[in-house]
């Protein structure tokens, strides 16, 4: 089952529980402790290699957002191929973000983010929220999701509100697991292509 499928499965069983359970808040730390890689950790593949072959795994395409946490100027936000459901009952979804993102503490901080599953026309979104340094969110709508507030974009095919439920350390990244509170789809669900990335840039559409 495809993100898409997942996410629509998702929807179909909380609408027929009537609501996602609720979730416990979690204390979010922005830098969770690491461990260092020992050398005899280090398998002997080469990163250029090891990214070339894992390319050929065509991904669906996210934007994480979070709402501005105490002391933060504005929302944060960054595109994200790495993103699967994880679980169903509870329902739970995984992203993962390197170590050294600047935008991960934020997120964390707020203890709370919103999945934007994009569509095949927003390519130029995404561009926009995988650059650093820049307001992501100049010149972008969207409006707040409604339980943690998190930025949920206009026209995103999906969207998950979600709570920080764990996060875990995988290699040079990390994995945060959060838990679903609320979730939809745009109306035109039946008719919207996603948006793919396959060996390093976005996909051409199939028949």
């Amino acid at each position: 089952m495809g993100h898409a499928g997942a996410a629509a499965a998702a929807v179909r069983y909380l609408r027929s529980s009537g609501s996602a359970p609720a979730a416990q808040p979690v204390e979010a730390l922005p830098r969770p402790e690491l461990r260092c890689v020992a050398d005899d950790e280090r398998a002997p593949v080469d990163h250029g290699e090891f990214r070339r072959v894992l390319g050929h795994f065509a991904t669906g395409v996210t934007v994480i957002t979070a709402p501005a946490a105490a002391g933060e100027p504005g929302p944060a936000g960054f595109a994200c191929q790495s993103f699967s459901a994880l679980s169903l009952d509870p329902p739970l979804v995984v992203f993962m973000v390197g170590r050294t993102s600047t935008t991960w503490p934020r997120i964390a901080r707020a203890g709370v983010f919103c999945v934007n599953v994009l569509g095949a026309h927003q390519g130029e979104l995404c561009r926009g929220f995988a650059i650093s340094g820049t307001d992501k969110f100049a010149g972008v709508p969207y409006d707040a999701s409604p339980v943690s507030g998190s930025p949920r974009l206009t026209d995103a095919a999906a969207w998950i509100d979600c709570t920080i439920h764990a996060v875990h350390t995988g290699g040079d990244h990390l994995i945060v697991v959060g838990r679903v509170d609320a979730l939809g789809t745009t109306d035109d669900e039946d008719d919207g292509a996603p948006l793919l990335f396959h060996r390093g840039r976005f996909a051409p559409q199939f028949p």
